[in-house]
């Protein structure tokens, strides 16, 4: 398919990341930053300006020099917490603590480019594909739970935080419940009357047609509700207020807008603590980018690879400017990445053209913007989390057996209820404990227990490690009293120190226990010794 082909799914699939970002953007630093008032003491107002900065720089500057063909990178729910903490610790908003964050910010980006060109990126390959699925399937349903109060009205919490214990004392299951107290039959009805459009414009029958489909479902869906919103006005109990409606800062003047810009305090670079914010912030968003790279190469219809190193330089210079311009951290989100894959896009352009929207609708139209009801948002976000953790694919985990499927549900449980380095972490234990399960009940000799007139041949296999080690223990203390046993060396090509030495208690044992044994290959023993 040649570029101009190209350029119109890339065009329509931006404007739909555009408006999945947005909220999201605005959301994630409002909860990021509500915790930075005078002297560190919450104010629960928060600025959003960073987070478009990161937005921007995010789809723009990391999507021209990212590899990765589906994904977008922008501010992360994951690093809410981190943030928050940091701008207190520098002493809150009033006293400085975000000029100083921002050079941390700054500073992370440089050790995130020094990680790739370290080749770092190959961690990634180490993360079970059981935890990938669950981790897309965890923030599914935290999406899907967290955007169910603003679907019916209920917007008391920020778009984008998508912690399961609140600030407001509340947690994801609570919002819930108080929503239904809370329903807004206005909102309420422009999310039902947006979900069904979403629905029926991804039906086969709207993509057949030549014309239709080049008009985009949400883009649609924002059109038709911003009219709803308009013709509710005159009634009363349906109309929908400032508080259901997106909040794009509308400055009045040049100078107004100059004053969201926070830059970096370039005096506390010698501040120590400036460094390890910078550390934590370059590990967290680098473990972060490279899951939701190797989540996203996974939903990739073409089995496309994304150069992870590359992706690490990339984030590490979105970093910097973000950082030089007062913006938060970047890192590529599955949220942004998977809204990108399913409404149609062919490069990474859409990314690109996703942070040009951002950028020009934000200082242009915020006005225009500021129309958009939250609940059709929300209805589009929750499509997105269906997708994610949908049934038939939970189902398919289901059927690998359990090896596959208990990592995956340990992901997305610990992931609903915490986050998801938390989520991701818990999975990787428990697949590491299922592979030490089944290296404990699989056999490491190729031949086991097989018994040739009355003696038992044992034929170690190609390879045994320190993983086999509880195997092949249990198989000698089953071994009976006055056996005759030949252990056979002879195929084994690479055998661990602590086999050897498994191996050599055994033979010490065999006197008391009255076992004849004949070791094939008894120098390999030696041998093994030897180099260790």
């Amino acid at each position: 398919m040649s570029k101009n082909k190209n350029f119109k799914f890339d065009l329509a699939s931006g404007l739909v990341v555009f408006f999945v970002a947005l909220p999201l953007c605005l959301g994630i630093s409002l909860a990021s930053t509500s915790y930075a008032g005078q002297d560190g003491i919450p104010d629960f107002g928060g600025v959003i300006f960073p987070g478009i900065i990161a937005g921007v720089i995010g789809g723009i500057v990391v999507g021209f020099f990212s590899g990765s063909r589906y994904g977008v990178s922008g501010p992360a729910a994951g690093l809410i917490t981190i943030i928050a903490a940091a701008i207190v610790s520098f002493g809150g908003f009033d006293n400085g603590g975000y000029e100083k964050f921002a050079l941390a910010v700054m500073l992370a980006g440089v050790i995130q480019i020094i990680f790739g060109f370290l080749k770092g990126g190959f961690i990634a390959y180490y993360i079970p594909f059981s935890v990938i699925k669950g981790m897309l399937a965890g923030i599914g349903v935290t999406i899907f739970l967290k955007e169910l109060p603003h679907f019916f009205g209920y917007d008391s919490d920020v778009e984008g935080d998508f912690e399961f214990f609140q600030r407001d004392g509340e947690n994801t299951f609570t919002e819930i419940w108080k929503m239904t107290d809370n329903v807004h039959y206005g909102a309420t009805l422009i999310a039902i009357v947006s979900l069904l459009i979403l629905i029926f414009w991804g039906s086969t029958k709207i993509k057949a047609s030549k014309y239709l489909s080049m008009v985009p479902g949400p883009l649609l869906a924002i059109i038709v509700s911003v009219l709803l919103v308009a013709g509710f006005v005159s009634v009363p109990s349906f109309s929908v207020g400032s508080e259901h409606l997106v909040s794009v800062p509308t400055p009045s003047s040049f100078s107004e807008f100059k004053m969201q810009f926070l830059f970096p305090d370039f005096s506390a670079i010698t501040d120590c603590k400036v460094y390890t914010v910078a550390l934590v912030i370059a590990i967290v968003a680098s473990i972060e980018t490279l899951l939701c790279v190797e989540a996203t190469d996974k939903m990739d219809p073409d089995k496309g690879r994304t150069p992870m190193n590359k992706e690490l330089k990339a984030q590490g210079i979105g970093n910097v400017i973000s950082g030089l311009l007062g913006g938060l951290p970047i890192t590529q989100v599955i949220v942004r990445s998977s809204a990108n894959m399913s409404a149609g896009a062919k490069s990474k352009n859409s990314a690109i053209i996703h942070g040009v929207f951002l950028l020009v609708f934000v200082v242009t139209i915020p006005n225009v913007l500021n129309m958009i009801p939250r609940s059709t948002l929300a209805a589009i976000l929750l499509l997105i989390g269906y997708k994610l953790a949908s049934p038939v694919s939970v189902k398919a985990m289901i059927k690998s057996g359990w090896a596959q499927y208990l990592p995956f549900f340990v992901t997305v449980f610990v992931m609903l209820f915490s986050d998801l380095l938390l989520g991701i972490g818990a999975g990787i234990v428990v697949a590491f404990m299922t592979i030490l399960y089944k290296n404990y009940k699989t056999s490491y000799f190729a031949n086991s227990n097989q018994k040739e007139d009355g003696v038992i041949r044992l034929t170690l296999s190609q390879h045994a490690t320190f993983l086999n080690k509880a195997n092949i223990i249990q198989t000698f203390d089953d071994i009976p009293i006055g056996s005759k046993v030949v252990l056979d060396l002879s195929e084994n090509r690479d055998m661990d120190y602590d086999i050897t030495e498994a191996i050599k208690d055994f033979r010490a044992s065999c006197a008391e226990r009255e076992i004849n044994i004949e070791i094939i290959h008894e120098e390999k023993l030696e041998q093994v010794s030897i180099v260790h």
